[in-house]
């Protein structure tokens, strides 16, 4: 296998893009990353999205894409891996350049939301759980994590405001985010008079519906230094899973596809929590971010709500999280949060991540959750 490289980035802001439509979107992300990494074809598309389909009415998204951005003829396809679409067609490409199969891939992530906010919408994300044994009974998405939230809260003697740090802190660095959709400070008050969306989660527990796309290109690491003086390595790249439904799990507050992709990217990287300088988690919901910080071994069961108490999570703290805004501010267009994970993650180490900059970040990791947590995929990577 070959070491791999992130030679581009791109990006689109995150929001409600009512004059662009999704093929736009990708192609304004990938036209992007390619000028970046100066390249003008590929060998491969691969395109994680989750609702094309059941929004847009626009399925078969590679071939689409790949024609649209003047690559007609390269393999080009759709990556579905619900919310952790985008992290899973970043590591079909990393797959594709290790095995030697490609050489210069674009990864991307492209969603569009916000053309209707309703029932289709509702319905489309609740297709990320067990349709025969949950969305059967009526439940939506952001209920089901209001269960876990409920169940967390009881057995470990939690209360609600304790989660308030996250969100805090996410605004707060969405604030030196130029593609950050909600660039603005929350304080602890706000979020405990949020109206309640689905008790215990509240609004501002919650990550916004929006529109987006991001992507990378990447190369064997050998040929890196043809295009750029700043790659990004790929250290890690590895994909778990669990049961879709919560009620089969061996036990519903371990995100056991968290632990089991952490523990194979550390093992890759040959590094530890310990040595992880930024992390860019998966909070959808304020539980998840708890929930993932422990899977991940940066925080102890039921304790990861301390390291935002803590102050822990801050851009001084001991593991900066969500640098640039993460899902709850910068906006979680499912499909394509996955590749906007990476990309922020790649500004770090680039040291081009402006006011959000971690000061000597050199190792940094993106956990990007589909479902429940049916579906997690972990990278680790690493500038020069």
């Amino acid at each position: 296998m070959r070491d791999v490289s992130i030679i581009g980035i791109g990006q689109t802001p995150v929001g409600e893009h009512w004059d662009r439509s999704l093929r736009h979107l990708a192609y304004d992300a990938v036209a992007a990353a390619m000028q970046d990494a100066g390249v003008q074809r590929a060998d491969a598309l691969y395109v994680g999205n989750m609702l094309s389909g059941e929004i847009s009415g626009q399925s078969h998204l590679g071939p689409l894409i790949a024609d649209f951005a003047g690559l007609r003829g390269i393999e080009a396809v759709k990556i579905e891996g619900a919310c952790g679409s985008g992290a899973a067609a970043v590591r079909m490409g990393y797959l594709a350049v290790a095995s030697g199969l490609q050489d210069i891939a674009i990864c991307a992530g492209v969603e569009k939301m916000t053309d209707d906010v309703g029932n289709r919408l509702t319905g489309g994300l609740a297709q990320a759980a067990d349709a025969d044994y949950e969305v059967i009974h009526g439940i939506s998405f952001v209920a089901l994590n209001a269960l876990l939230m409920r169940r967390y809260l009881y057995e470990y003697k939690v209360r609600h405001e304790d989660f308030a740090g996250f969100s805090i802190n996410a605004h707060a660095n969405a604030v030196g985010n130029p593609n950050a959709m909600f660039r603005r400070p929350i304080t602890a008050e706000a979020f405990k008079k949020a109206a309640m969306v689905a008790d215990p989660i509240n609004l501002l527990d919650s990550s916004p519906m929006a529109d987006g796309a991001a992507a990378v290109i990447l190369c064997p690491t050998e040929r890196a230094g043809e295009f750029t003086n700043n790659a990004v390595r790929i250290a890690a790249s590895a994909m778990a899973t669990d049961s879709l439904s919560i009620h089969d799990r061996y036990d519903p507050l371990w995100l056991q596809a968290a632990q089991d992709s952490a523990q194979r990217a550390y093992r890759q990287a040959g590094v530890g929590p310990d040595d992880i300088h930024l992390f860019e988690l998966h909070d959808a919901f304020t539980i998840m971010a708890a929930m993932s910080l422990e899977a991940s071994g940066f925080a102890e069961r039921g304790k990861g709500w301390q390291l935002a108490v803590n102050g822990d999570i801050r851009p001084g703290g001991r593991l900066p999280v969500c640098t640039m805004g993460g899902l709850k501010a910068r906006g979680h267009p499912v499909g394509a949060t996955g590749v906007y994970q990476i990309v922020e993650a790649a500004q770090q180490l680039r040291g081009e991540a402006g006011d959000c900059q971690i000061p000597n970040a050199r190792l940094a990791m993106a956990q990007n959750i589909g479902g429940s947590g049916s579906t997690i995929v972990t990278h680790i990577l690493e500038g020069r």
